[in-house]
């Protein structure tokens, strides 16, 4: 080994620390290991299935839906569940499901990447679009209101149309491809928001148990470099990878942003944050909001009307600011002024969605 090593340096490389055979070919961000491309997949996926083990995140027999986007990090997702599944018994029916915001030359396009790893994977696909549950697109939304909040209506929307086509699949679960940077960024957001209720939940590997559908994170510490940069680009995975069109300007690229220069400085301080967030303890002082449901849709909600509700009422009124930042609208006690207002159409003709929970 040790004549091996000393020819492998006079070549310019370094052996793999864990193989000690092989040349090794990238250094791994979250370690600093340098190791070879087999070695790196095994553990890689190795690491997700602990995580998947330890948390007990899937049950044999459940229906699982994989948030699919085309982008890298739900096409690494469901690759990497399908091997899994396989490889471990997991006993679980995989499901792609993606959401069509009626965003031209951005969503059509990686819809169609989803389309091809439905083929490539061999997994169902269902596809739910804004316009069918809401009676808009996010084309016409941002028409509307302009690129300063549609990061908001786009986000509530989102959500909703994704437990809304769980429920059409009638899935166990939703497993989302939030990676550790997703989750640090988020806990930075919360505070900054001074967001106690989220910033409570949102370490969580799992949400949404009193919801209509639970949600994973299986990536929860699995850094996004070795997502994109590594596993998707050595593995030549197909997704799509061109940013949304409309969030060039969005809150959270600047919390990404600072996690980024963080990770150059100290690799580890992404699993810190998280490790922070999650020792995070709520005063019993604190009021916490109340869990309900929206009165119109059924939809989970701690006002009377859910936030896709008041947005959706705004927009089909011509006041897509109702339900934006501390203007609650709806659920300020103002709702008998939508019923009197005269010339617009009230939201008991169009609820904010097809499906009743």
């Amino acid at each position: 080994m040790d004549e091996a090593d000393t020819k492998l340096r006079k070549a310019g490389g370094r052996l793999c620390c864990i193989c000690n055979q092989r040349r090794a070919a990238l250094k791994r961000p979250k370690t600093l290991e340098q190791i070879c491309r087999e070695c790196f997949y095994e553990v890689f996926e190795e690491e997700i299935h602990q995580v998947i083990v330890d948390n007990q995140l899937f049950k044999p027999g459940e229906r699982i839906a994989i948030g699919a986007s085309g982008g890298k990090d739900s096409t690494v997702l469901a690759y990497v569940l399908s091997e899994l599944n396989r490889r471990h018994n997991y006993g679980l029916d995989l499901f792609l499901l993606s959401v069509d915001e009626g965003i031209t030359g951005y969503r059509d396009d990686s819809l169609e990447t989803v389309k091809r790893n439905e083929m490539q994977y061999g997994l169902p696909l269902k596809i739910v679009s804004y316009k069918d549950l809401y009676g808009w697109t996010m084309d016409e939304i941002v028409k509307m209101i302009g690129l300063k909040n549609n990061c908001t209506f786009c986000g509530v929307f989102r959500r909703q149309a994704l437990d809304r086509g769980a429920s059409l699949l009638e899935v166990d679960k939703l497993a989302t491809g939030h990676n550790a940077d997703d989750i640090a960024e988020t806990i930075l957001l919360n505070i900054l928001r001074g967001d106690i209720a989220r910033l409570s939940r949102c370490t969580s590997i799992t949400t949404g148990e009193d919801g209509p559908i639970p949600r994973c994170k299986p990536f929860k510490y699995t850094y996004e470099k070795e997502i994109m940069f590594t596993y998707a680009y050595f593995k030549r995975l197909d997704y799509f990878s061109t940013e949304c069109i409309y969030s060039p300007n969005a809150y959270r690229g600047f919390a990404r942003e600072f996690i980024k220069d963080l990770e150059r400085i100290r690799p580890r301080a992404i699993l810190d944050i998280i490790k922070s967030g999650e020792n995070f303890r709520i005063a019993t002082s604190t009021k916490m909001p109340e869990q309900g449901t929206c009165e119109r849709c059924g939809y989970i909600s701690s006002q009377k009307w859910c936030k896709a509700c008041v947005l959706l009422e705004g927009l089909n009124r011509g006041l897509p600011k109702l339900g934006i930042g501390r203007n609650k609208g709806l659920n300020n006690g103002r709702k008998k002024d939508v019923k009197q207002t005269s010339g617009t159409k009230s939201i008991e003709s169009k609820q904010c969605g097809t499906l009743d929970f």
